[in-house]
């Protein structure tokens, strides 16, 4: 399953939700949610924990308007908005997060 999140973890609960819960899949921080996918923020050591059961993802263009490209955590994988089409189509099952 491809988990889609795309609200800050600063303000909404969903990114927390969605890593107690998943135990497998993939998940694609877009929008607000890649403030999740710096280093230096408040859940990047949550987000190495996960890693090891769930691949990471986040849309590169969201991450660049916000001037985070520079900071990405190791072991997120960066997608452009093909790849973010590609995640789609290859998922069984999508789950947006609100």
């Amino acid at each position: 399953m491809l988990h889609i999140i795309n609200k800050s973890p600063l303000s909404n609960g969903s990114l927390d939700s969605c890593l107690r819960v998943t135990e497998s899949g993939e998940i694609l921080l877009i929008e607000d949610a890649v403030y999740a996918a710096a280093k230096g923020s408040f859940l990047e050591g949550k987000m190495h924990e996960v890693m090891g059961k769930v691949k990471i993802h986040v849309l590169m263009p969201d991450l660049e308007a916000r001037g985070l490209a520079d900071r990405l955590i190791a072991g997120i994988t960066p997608v452009d908005y093909g790849g973010f089409v590609d995640l789609v189509a290859a998922s069984k099952n999508c789950q947006s997060w609100l």
